[in-house]
């Protein structure tokens, strides 16, 4: 039996079949095979029904043998809305660029607002967006993702500390924390000032309080430093004590480095493949051939469909292919031992402050064992040891 909804795309007509011989030739067609449905009589000798139109022809066979008429009322399906179509091709063209246009401009930038940036740091971001192509007036798909400038903001621009970046419709939002933060509230309370670790002391500015200890004297963790109390015993006055007092501190580092080590990098070449995405479901549209790199890094960027507000179920997917190769880094034992100094002197600046001195570094042991060399490094640093204690009142 042949299914209904076909009918829609092959198209069928609506046929009124008037005269004596009106049953028998709905007889006669049916015989034939023609596919006839909703017959319905509307007079004494008339019907309608409804045939496909690829069964014309058959139809008009049929009639030179009948005493009846037959007269096309009304053409239905896919064949016949295409014929509509083409008559009012201009509307349609009209229409299909009118929405082409609205979907394009939907998925442009057309709008850039920095939040929390003093001027000067606002004019820097906008110049540095300017470089990487991110401006009004740009489609989203070829200016990067919000990772990666948010990423290149931060490693480009020194004055910033951290920045947000959000892509809401056309227009790209940016949250600014800038390095310099407003000066602390100046502290009041009454306080001393003890050494934060063990240290040899190598230099004192005392700007309020009353020094205890003096240059190259050794203290402990804790010791009193700088006192709040100035004055004489019968008559002394509580004040917060401030100061800045340097002391030689010592590390301890371990470190190992390998002779030889294997590691992958990228050679510079790579390909890219691009999809239009629907649900899990991925067709490709450009770049269909295989760089057929022996190792690669898949790099995957999913960017949805705009239109107006609304975010389409179709997105635009772009998979980045980088080729990589393996390579051996050798050292000698020497090469070793002064990258291995670097590494642990590198490390240390990690924990330091930018004003710490790293004065002193010497190698304590030095070995060599599984094809790695393994160093003891102790360095002498100088830095600020003063650390405020509060003084309860009644101690």
């Amino acid at each position: 039996m042949k299914n209904q909804w076909t009918n829609y795309y092959t198209g069928y007509v609506k046929v009124k079949a008037y005269g004596k011989g009106a049953e028998r030739l709905i007889n006669m067609l049916t015989r034939r095979g023609l596919h006839i449905w909703e017959v319905k009589r509307v007079g004494s000798e008339s019907l309608i029904f409804h045939m496909d139109i690829r069964d014309i022809p058959k139809l008009r066979q049929v009639m030179r043998k009948s005493d009846c008429k037959v007269k096309f009322m009304q053409g239905k399906g896919f064949p016949f809305l295409m014929k509509r179509v083409m008559k009012n091709s201009g509307f349609l063209a009209g229409m299909i660029a009118f929405l082409l246009c609205i979907f394009v401009l939907s998925n442009m930038v057309w709008g850039i607002e920095v939040q929390d940036a003093k001027p000067a740091t606002e004019h820097a971001i906008r110049k540095e967006l300017d470089k990487m192509g991110v401006k009004i007036g740009k489609v989203q798909f070829f200016v990067d993702d919000v990772d990666t400038i948010q990423r290149k903001l931060s490693d480009r621009i020194g004055a910033l500390t951290w920045v947000g970046v959000e892509l809401k419709g056309t227009t790209y939002h940016f949250r600014v924390v800038e390095k310099r933060q407003p000066k602390e509230v100046e502290k009041t309370s009454p306080q001393n000032l003890v050494a934060s670790k063990k240290a040899i002391i190598a230099d004192m500015f005392v700007e309020k309080g009353q020094s205890i200890v003096n240059v190259n004297d050794y203290v402990g963790k804790g010791q009193l430093l700088v006192s709040g109390l100035i004055g004489k015993e019968d008559k002394q006055e509580i004040v917060s004590a401030k100061g800045v007092i340097k002391g030689k501190t010592w590390y301890k580092a371990k470190v190992e480095v390998p002779l030889k080590t294997k590691f992958s990098v990228f050679n510079g070449d790579e390909t890219s493949k691009h999809f239009l995405k629907m649900g899990g479901f991925s067709l490709p549209v450009w770049g269909f051939k295989d760089p057929g790199y022996e190792k690669q890094e898949k790099e995957t960027t999913v960017r949805p469909f705009h239109f107006l507000q609304w975010e389409l179920p179709i997105s635009y997917k772009q998979v980045t292919l980088r080729s990589k190769e393996d390579i051996v880094r050798s050292y000698t034992e020497k090469e070793a031992v002064e990258e291995g100094r670097k590494m642990a002197k590198a490390e240390l600046k990690k924990h330091l402050e930018e004003e710490d001195e790293i004065v002193e570094e010497k190698i304590l042991h030095e070995s060599m064992e599984n094809g790695k060399v393994k160093l003891s490094i102790h360095y002498q640093v100088i830095e600020d040891i003063a650390i405020g204690q509060p003084i309860i009142q009644g101690d």
